[in-house]
């Protein structure tokens, strides 16, 4: 079954700003063991938190990235840049969607009336 993979890592002192990229290279390996999509996102209120995401059709493909060479390499050269324990989490698609269409602009008033109208 399909699922995305929510890693959380948590930089160590100073070093953030190299973790982040070091994730975004990292991560874009996911393509090679199956991932459909990945991303790496950085909190705005706590710079040296990070959410690593990739999604996988199985899990199997996700267990061979996690072992594979990059990313025990990754750890194993980086261990000092983040903090341990790291505890991934695999995630079931429950339901996926987009609204299609454009969205019409208000006039700022909260009013639901459109620009130009009259509230």
């Amino acid at each position: 079954m399909a699922g995305t993979v929510i890693v959380p890592w948590y930089a160590t002192g100073f070093r953030a700003d190299a973790l982040e990229q070091e994730l975004g290279d990292l991560a874009a390996t996911a393509l090679r063991y199956g991932a459909t999509s990945y991303g790496v996102y950085r909190s705005r209120d706590d710079r040296y938190r990070f959410q690593q995401l990739a999604a996988f059709e199985e899990k199997l493909g996700w267990e061979r990235y996690w072992e594979g060479p990059e990313m025990t390499y990754f750890r194993t050269a980086h261990s000092s840049w983040y903090q341990v324990p790291v505890l991934y989490g695999w995630w079931d698609l429950s339901s996926s969607g987009a609204i299609l269409g454009t969205a019409a602009a208000g006039n700022g008033h909260g009013n639901g009336v459109k620009t130009g109208g009259s509230a």
